[in-house]
Order: structure tokens, then C-alpha cells, then sequence
């Protein structure tokens, strides 16, 4: 059988299994939003039974949530949350966390240096640099658009 690249997609998406966006994204939502409703009980513990100031507090949540997902990504277990959950992981800090966790753990057996030091941000180096850009080119639009007004 011999198909034009225009037949090859047709016949492709007529045989692919229908995805259930519906689905996915109430999933998404919901365990995006277990995630930040632990969130808030460890800011609310933080604060109410260590009695933390709320900005100390919030930064604690922060690195509690991201310790969690880095130890379930080392066990295996948050991939299978993320295979359910999608985005609901993704957005959250413990995405970041997954992202930069996931690709050191794969490549220690490389070395310090050359394996876990040369890979560690290899899927959330790009996050990082295009942020930065992003937000110095917004900081300077801003700056000028405050300077005209």
C-alpha cells in the first residue's frame, strides 16, 4: 500500500483511538486541585502549628510539595498519578520538580558530572531560559510603557 502524506493522515485519524477530552480534563482538574488544596494544609500548618509568617509559611508549602514529587518520581509512582492526571501535575510546582528530578535520576549511573550535572535540567532548562527572556523582554516593555505615561 502506497500513501500520499494527505492519505497517510486521513487514514491515520479515521484508526486512532478517540481521546476523552471531557475526561482528561476533569481528571486534570481534580487532582490539580488535591494538589493545591495539600498545598494550603501545609501552608496552614506551617503557619498555624509553627506558627510561621505567611510568606515563610507559602515557601515551605512550595518545598514540601516539590520533596514529595521528587520522592514519588524516584519510586516510579508519579508518572503513573501524571498518566491520569495530565496537566494536574504538570502545572503545579510538582511538575517543575518532576521535570528536573526525573531526568537526573535517569542518567546517574553516567556519573556526578558528565550524567546527573550535564542532564539534570535537560527538560527544564528551556522552561527556565525562555522564561527568563520572557520576562526581561516584558520587564523592559513595561518599563518604557511607565516611562510614557
Amino acid at each position: 500500500m502506497n500513501l500520499g502524506k494527505e492519505d497517510y493522515k486521513v487514514y491515520a485519524k479515521a484508526h486512532a483511538p478517540r481521546t476523552p477530552i471531557l475526561k482528561n480534563c476533569v481528571k486534570a482538574f481534580l487532582i490539580g486541585g488535591v494538589i493545591c488544596v495539600a498545598s494550603q494544609g501545609f501552608r496552614e500548618l506551617y503557619m498555624f502549628i509553627w506558627d510561621f509568617e505567611v510568606s515563610d509559611a507559602s515557601a515551605l508549602a512550595s518545598i514540601t510539595l516539590a520533596e514529595i514529587a521528587i520522592v514519588l518520581t524516584a519510586f516510579g509512582v508519579f508518572d503513573k498519578i501524571a498518566k491520569h492526571a495530565g496537566a494536574g501535575t504538570l502545572v503545579p510546582i510538582t511538575g517543575f520538580a518532576n521535570a528536573v528530578a526525573s531526568p537526573a535520576i535517569d542518567s546517574k549511573a553516567e556519573g556526578l558530572v558528565l550524567g546527573i550535572g550535564v542532564k539534570i535540567f535537560s527538560v527544564a532548562g528551556p522552561v527556565l531560559f525562555y522564561g527568563t527572556i520572557s520576562g526581561m523582554i516584558y520587564g523592559i516593555i513595561y518599563y518604557f510603557y511607565l516611562m510614557l505615561m
